[in-house]
């Protein structure tokens, strides 16, 4: 750990002008994802602080008793009127008495009689990252959240569903996407947000093609009537629309999706909605151009969906470089003046700032040539690309010889010192290739979903990051039906064309996605079909697909000897051109050693501080452990899903590691000061929250990730007097 005293002494200064000139917010509830609306995760709650934070028990578990294989709770939950809401690893909504965890009442979607896909596995492993509550009075209270494809109204005290919102109490969110959308996956993985009676929504969509746009879309809170939409891909006429070189693209590409959530500067009514990757994520030759509004941060006007400002932190995207999570609003003091900011944490490990109304950048942003020569017929990788001069970035972002793992034995290092002499390595925006390319600090950050803290007394950000090289692959595709396939032909064309991205070459798995190998075991043909119909976590659907083309897939990855042989029949269809990809990844696969460890030096995981005021960072530590470094004295971090918490009580909680620790920290000098052993990983944000004069923390404990076991559990913590 490193700290900074000087920036320190500049700190408490600020603190000082703080005090003394603004009207101090209250932060004694945690009523929205991420703590409130500007997403600060803080909690001017100081029962518990840093000098009793030793004395901290648990006060209640909760137990949704439906956990299962792979099976994940990221739920960050809400906090109302003593009630906490969350969700169960299979999306059950709930509600429990949050000083005692006693449990009110569940709403299970599957028992809908108004929901219609029901399909094996359908709400089994699909994520939930927490729910929206709407009160009006005290008769209208509403909890808003996503099973799947669909958006459920449901009475936050009874648990049953509203019957006058939408059909029956839920809206199909592939509903004004286009018909192009009704048989493509969209789901809605992190809460909306509430601006006056508008319940604003994005979604998740798949990364490859066919693929639906990620339209950002403001539905009435009573009748869920539509009230506006943002097109993230821009029609003709629209800002944008130029930015894309073939003028059809808009009808075919997919992607740009607000995924991870918003945050509202809800005096000034802007909403803030940053964006992902157009589809598809690693070939560009079919949606050449800027691609706006792809990888934005998008400031709109919450009441009207109009465009405010908006930039873009990453051109013409080919790495999967999604904004991973809403943007903190906070105040800054700079050059004597008080500015309200919004500042965007990235998956590259930059912080963009800006100045919240007019999208004025607080610090230099600037156009770099990057490396543009790509070994992919059609692609035209973007010539800058921008790095802001500040903030510092938190993370290494490069992957040199230098930086390669010393604490493996010497054939391990040389194995991975000669793969690192094959790939395309030393520039984070080095174009996708057949040779392997470097990717760093990875797919999964840098930041993540979990998001950043932000004092707002202070100006200081406090965010988590992973430091974990991946290897981006590209490999040429055969998009043409042969004469005379065999259904296993036809199933390894398919496979090739929808599965090998995530599960790799050989069905073995890449990344966070599960091996195939030896499916038959688990599944039947019907219950395999069911999931390409339903999809499944970080799997999508695969509509698309006809009943021959799932019998053919399903004959190769479960190896059914019975139908291999068969004749494919090929579906009397026609073929969108836009979909038929040249290339493809051979998987998300982490660079490894050949221990299984990553290939980077460590740190692997780090809990960073940084001054928004002067964009220089106050302290680093490592986040995590592995358990046999640590029996060594060398403390490595761990990759980390989940983001922190902090209070005015000089705190700072964070689980999210692989070591299933959920930890506090002295916010002002990184310094560890209490940690407990969770029964699964809290691969999750805390949420702090306060009853009849007790202050509590929890933390959902879902685990799942990383080839951890799963967990059921929401575990509640206090003083113990």
């Amino acid at each position: 750990m490193k700290s900074n005293t000087n920036l320190w002494g500049i700190i408490i200064c600020v603190f000082i002008f703080y005090s003394c000139n603004t009207n101090n917010i209250k932060y004694t509830s945690w009523m929205v994802y991420g703590g409130n609306k500007e997403n600060n995760h803080y909690s001017s709650l100081q029962q518990v602080d840093t000098n009793n934070i030793a004395q901290l028990k648990v006060a209640w578990q909760y137990h949704t008793g439906d956990a299962d294989t792979m099976t994940q709770i990221q739920v960050n939950p809400i906090i109302i009127n003593g009630v906490l809401y969350g969700v169960s690893p299979k999306l059950k909504l709930f509600a429990v008495d949050a000083a005692s965890g006693k449990q009110l009442w569940v709403f299970n979607p599957v028992n809908d009689a108004s929901n219609d896909v029901k399909g094996f596995g359908y709400f089994l492993l699909n994520v939930c990252r927490g729910v929206t509550y709407y009160a009006n009075g005290e008769n209208d209270k509403r909890i808003f959240y996503a099973a799947g494809s669909k958006l459920f109204c449901v009475n936050a005290s009874s648990g049953k569903p509203i019957v006058s919102f939408g059909n029956k109490g839920n809206i199909d969110l592939h509903t004004n996407l286009g018909t192009t959308a009704d048989n493509l996956y969209v789901a809605s993985t992190t809460p909306g947000i509430i601006y006056k009676n508008l319940i604003i929504i994005g979604t998740r969509v798949a990364e490859e093609m066919p693929a639906a746009p990620g339209h950002i879309r403001a539905y009435d809170v009573h009748s869920g009537k539509l009230k506006w939409i943002f097109h993230t891909i821009p029609q003709p006429g629209e800002e944008g629309f130029n930015t894309w070189e073939n003028k059809e693209a808009y009808l075919h590409v997919g992607g740009a999706n607000a995924w991870s959530g918003f945050s509202l500067d809800e005096k000034n009514g802007i909403l803030f909605a940053p964006t992902g990757s157009a589809v598809y994520d690693f070939y560009g030759g079919k949606r050449l151009g800027e691609n706006l509004y792809a990888n934005c941060l998008l400031a709109l006007d919450a009441a009207t969906g109009k465009k405010i400002w908006h930039y873009q932190t990453v051109h013409h995207d080919l790495w999967d470089r999604d904004l991973p999570g809403p943007p903190a609003l906070t105040t800054i003091i700079k050059d004597g003046k008080k500015i309200d900011v919004v500042a965007q944490t990235t998956k590259s490990g930059f912080i963009f700032l800006f100045e919240r109304k007019s999208g004025k950048p607080i610090y230099p942003i600037i156009e770099k040539k990057v490396p543009q020569l790509s070994d992919l017929v059609g692609e035209k990788p973007n010539a800058t690309q921008p790095f802001p001069s500040l903030p510092l970035p938190f993370v290494r972002q490069t992957l040199n010889e230098k930086d390669l793992n010393y604490l493996v034995a010497d054939s391990s290092y040389q194995y991975i010192k000669k793969r690192l002499s094959a790939y395309n390595a030393g520039s984070m925006f080095n174009p996708p290739s057949k040779k392997g390319t470097i990717i760093f600090p990875g797919f999964d950050g840098g930041a993540e979903w979990g998001g950043p803290a932000v004092d707002p007394k202070t100006g200081i950000m406090y965010v988590n990051a992973s430091e974990m090289p991946w290897v981006l692959t590209m490999v040429n595709v055969a998009n043409k039906i042969k004469v005379n396939e065999t259904n296993v032909d036809a199933g390894k064309r398919l496979y090739t064309n929808t599965c090998m991205s995530c599960h790799g070459t050989e069905r073995q798995g890449s990344g966070n996605n599960p091996s195939l190998i030896n499916s038959q075991k688990k599944y039947s043909e019907e219950q395999f079909v069911q999931l390409l119909n339903s999809g499944r976590r970080m799997m999508p659907a695969f509509k698309q697909l006809t009943e021959s083309e799932k019998t053919a897939l399903a004959s190769f990855v479960l190896s059914i000897k019975a139908t291999q042989l068969k004749k494919f029949i090929a579906p009397l269809k026609i073929e969108d051109e836009w979909n038929k990809m040249p290339y493809r990844a051979t998987g998300y696969n982490k660079f490894l050693t050949k221990e299984g460890y990553p290939a980077v030096a460590p740190p692997w995981g780090t809990l960073n501080a940084i001054d928004l005021q002067t964009g220089l960072i106050v302290w680093k530590d490592t986040l995590g452990d592995y358990p046999e470094w640590k029996a060594k004295g060398i403390h490595t971090g761990t990759e980390n899903y989940g983001g922190p918490a902090i209070t005015a009580g000089g705190l700072i909680f964070i689980a999210a590691t692989s070591d299933s620790k959920f930890r506090a920290f002295n916010k002002r000098t990184g310094k560890l000061l209490w940690e407990f052993n969770l029964p699964a990983c809290g691969f999750a944000t805390p949420a702090i929250y306060e009853v009849n004069g007790k202050e509590y923390i929890v933390i959902a404990c879902g685990g799942g990730k990383l080839k951890k076991h799963s967990g059921d559990t929401y575990m509640a913590f206090s003083l113990e007097n």
